[in-house]
């Protein structure tokens, strides 16, 4: 599973919903996938203290297998934004993780990732 930092947002948040998801997926072994790009997303938030982006990047690092955003994925993520109209760079980003991964897209905007053919949304 590829994980976008909205979901990653959620769990920090205490989703219920969420936390119980991701829970079950890492006790059934799947392996959950987050881009650096997603990861940039939920580090940025303006307001946030030192300790709690110390919290942040723990859960990140404890919880998920980080792929970083290298010249493969900036390929894939600019063959998505020449191909499907209105798709911002971070979001291309995310689901060329997605893509390279062949794994599904777990999300809360399937909107501003809907119209990419052959990525499949989970959402939460």
């Amino acid at each position: 599973m590829t994980i976008d930092s909205n979901i990653i947002i959620a769990y920090l948040a205490g989703d219920k919903d969420v936390i119980k998801v991701l829970s079950q997926w890492q006790k059934d072994g799947k392996p959950l996938f987050v881009s650096t790009i997603a990861e940039a997303e939920v580090l940025s938030f303006r307001g946030s203290t030192t300790v709690e982006r110390h919290i942040m990047k723990k859960l990140i690092e404890e919880n998920f297998v980080s792929v970083p955003f290298d010249k493969t994925l900036a390929s894939i993520a600019a063959n998505l934004r020449r191909n499907f109209e209105g798709i911002k760079l971070p979001d291309a980003a995310i689901a060329a993780t997605a893509l390279f991964t062949g794994t599904p897209l777990v999300t809360r905007n399937e909107r501003d990732f809907r119209k990419i053919h052959g990525l499949l949304i989970i959402s939460i």
